[in-house]
């Protein structure tokens, strides 16, 4: 498995906006909600399959259609935090800390619950 490069990604994914002039359409409430629709989209394919039937799903060629629709939402996600000035990885860390904080190992571990609920 190659390794996950989002600069390259990003660099790619500006050129493609930008050779097209479509950073006008580009606005972030443009950009969330074709996240959250993408995200539909993800979904749609899990939709009404238990945990087999989605791991068999996953096996077929329907592969492909799921990883397209990954790419799309974190091709929109990246758009979104490169024009909003956020660095996604600083942003990923952070949060992974906050939810340290909110989800102790000594209280979470093997269970779902929400924080306020441990």
């Amino acid at each position: 498995m190659d390794s996950l490069n989002l600069a390259a990604a990003l660099d790619a994914l500006l050129k493609f906006r930008n050779e097209r002039d479509w950073s006008k359409f580009h606005t972030p409430k443009n950009l969330a909600v074709s996240i959250a629709i993408e995200a539909a989209e993800l979904m749609e394919h899990f939709q009404w399959k238990t945990d087999v039937e989605a791991k068999e799903y996953l096996s077929s060629s329907k592969f492909e259609d799921v990883k397209d629709e990954i790419a799309d939402i974190a091709s929109y996600l990246l758009l979104l935090s490169h024009d909003l000035e956020i660095d996604l990885n600083k942003a990923i860390l952070g949060k992974v800390k906050k939810n340290e904080l909110k989800y102790p190992v000594s209280k979470c571990r093997g269970k779902n619950n929400k924080y306020n609920d441990l």
